[in-house]
């Protein structure tokens, strides 16, 4: 979708429309202006907020946020006006990047094709910190925008939008449609209510069973609106979902009573203020209530195992400013099946002793997709069955990374190889990524200060994650020792295909077998910033693994991680050597 209707943007609750696309001749000569202009390159998430912005997904808000919006945001959920919205929404440069008060820059896809300009009138300071405790709840590095908030600008700039064009999409593109197109479409089917489905897995006959179920109480249409931005790291693809969504869509579902259609959202997994923005967006969309499940947007799990938002603090907000923002909650109903009459049922309404069969999702990637069975008809359609099993191969043929982290001299690049053999020998190829390899080819000309020791470990991060997405295995071996850039790359990886071992070697063994004086010298003042002398190492708090280096050989350390390989499914068993293991 390249183009946007007149009504592109929608100002509070419904009111008069703004259009901020230049049109015709006037296109024309902004592109050529713009193309002077100093350019700023968005990233995939910045991209997602500004086709939400331009198109009115985001409404009332239709810039990225100032300084006083984005404090009050943070502090009250409100913009300055006192318009209800719980996330901040920013475009942030870094201090390298020369953008000045009261000029223009160009804003551009990372194909450098120009989507329109700002006018900078803001450029304001922003603690991460507090973004993350006051917006997200957390400053915990495992909560996945908490670590790549570690990567963004230090400043954050703001002013009026001008677009030529929204950022291109080559998939689907009958499904993705504006809030304008939405809203049009759902008022064709006559229904005096909509009830929106937030969703960014596969749907299963109890999702089936929920929604239908939710539409009919409220004789309204389903608005199935899956998120095709950026959602969890580790996420099935939303090229694997949609084509799951839309054979439901046409085979099982009323075509009088539903609508399918895609969100361009980046979410932030922000818990309940995440699902008090998933209901103003959905106003927006043209809905009235709105799905909720337990744990809605959740992360997952923070350093110390324990989930970083209550199960029904979500449902809570939302009902909370239902008056407000017009969307009520729906619950999500835990529905099970009931294998003596074929259907679902609510668990509430089965009378107690009744024969129930339920497969959890843990259950659906561990005991089916991981292993290659078949899921029963009774839990998922025949058709979304086949498209899953197609984008899950068995689990020793997926990728993952093993990431080795500890002080200059743990003994992280010796373990390291000592894998790569054993793996091998188990048949799976593996690329080794060592930290100072990678600077000598990949990151040749960086240094050693917090900026530049980030940027080499993003780019190992990147590379591992562009080697498991594909299949492949790869190892790891380098100091990274700051907690938020190596939870960055275990986003980038995702969470279930990275295993992070902690080389937990005392500094003073670690100086002892320093062949090559580096630490005398950093003691001596020769070199700065040496990690553990004067430079900070921060040791992971939650690590897969731990290994000792003093106690233990390389070879038991190796065999150690083979057995955790194992138990985890990416290698077969049946190679000798694997002993028992102690996760932490």
């Amino acid at each position: 979708m390249n183009s946007v209707e007149q009504n592109t943007l929608i100002t509070p609750y419904g009111g008069k429309l703004v259009d901020l696309l230049v049109a015709g001749e006037g296109r024309e000569e902004l592109r050529a202006y713009s193309k002077k202009l100093q350019r700023l390159v968005l990233s995939p998430r910045n991209l997602c907020d500004l086709e939400l912005l331009a198109t009115g997904g985001f409404s009332p808000l239709g810039r990225f946020l100032g300084k006083a919006d984005y404090e009050n945001v943070l502090n009250e959920m409100r913009l300055a006006n006192g318009s209800l919205f719980p996330l901040p929404i920013t475009l942030t440069v870094s201090k390298e990047t020369a953008v000045k008060l009261d000029e223009e820059i160009a804003l551009s896809d990372q194909h450098n094709n120009i989507l329109g300009t700002m006018k900078v009138e803001e450029i304001y300071t922003w603690d991460r910190e507090q973004e993350a405790r006051l917006a997200y709840g957390a400053n915990d590095v495992r909560h996945p925008l908490v670590a790549e908030m570690n990567s963004w600008g230090d400043f954050c700039i703001s002013g009026p939008l001008t677009l030529q064009q929204l950022p291109s999409h080559y998939d689907f593109r009958n499904l993705r449609l504006t809030p304008a197109q939405v809203r049009t479409r759902l008022s064709s089917l006559g229904r005096p209510n909509v009830v929106a489905f937030q969703t960014r897995n596969p749907l299963h006959r109890a999702h089936e069973e929920l929604t239908a179920r939710a539409a009919q109480t409220v004789d309204g249409v389903l608005l199935l609106h899956p998120v095709v931005g950026l959602t969890k790291p580790g996420d099935i693809s939303h090229f694997t979902r949609v084509r799951s969504y839309r054979v439901l869509a046409e085979r099982y579902y009323d075509p009088r009573r539903m609508l399918l259609a895609l969100l361009p959202l980046a979410m932030r997994m922000a818990g309940p203020r995440e699902a008090l923005w998933h209901a103003l967006i959905r106003r927006n969309f043209g809905a009235n209530y709105l799905i909720l499940g337990r744990d809605h947007a959740s992360p997952g799990k923070d350093s110390h195992n324990r989930p970083f938002y209550g199960p029904y603090d979500a449902q809570d907000l939302v009902a909370k400013y239902a008056d407000e923002t017009g969307v009520q909650p729906v619950p999500f109903s835990e529905l099970i099946y009931v294998p003596s009459e074929d259907r679902y049922e609510e668990v509430s309404r089965i009378p107690t002793g009744t024969r129930t069969a339920s497969i959890s999702g843990t259950e659906v990637r561990e005991k089916y997709l991981q292993q290659g069975r078949a899921l029963p008809k009774w839990f998922t359609r025949p058709e979304v069955a086949s498209i899953l099993a197609e984008a899950h191969p068995p689990q020793h043929e997926r990728g993952f990374c093993v990431w080795f982290t500890g002080l200059s001299g743990a003994g992280k690049s010796t373990t390291a190889e000592i894998l790569v053999v054993k793996l091998l020998e188990h048949g799976r190829q593996v690329t080794v990524l060592d930290g100072d390899v990678v600077r000598t080819h990949l990151s040749k000309g960086l240094g050693f200060s917090k900026e530049d020791r980030d940027t080499n470990i993003r780019r190992i991060g990147f590379v591992a994650a562009e080697i498991s997405r594909h299949g492949g295995g790869v190892i790891c071996a380098a100091v990274s020792p700051y907690r938020a850039t190596r939870n960055e790359c275990r986003s980038m990886v995702g969470s279930e295909q990275f295993i992070e071992i902690f080389v937990d070697t005392p500094i003073l063994v670690c100086e002892g077998r320093d062949s090559k004086g580096m630490y005398k010298q950093a003691r001596e003042g020769k070199i700065k910033n040496f990690t553990g002398v004067d430079d900070p190492y921060e040791p992971p708090l939650n690590p897969e693994l731990v290994i000792d280096t003093v106690k233990s050989s390389a070879e038991e350390n190796v065999d150690r991680i083979l057995t955790y390989l194992v138990e985890s499914g990416f290698i077969l068993p049946g190679t000798q050597g694997c002993g028992n293991f102690e996760r932490h």
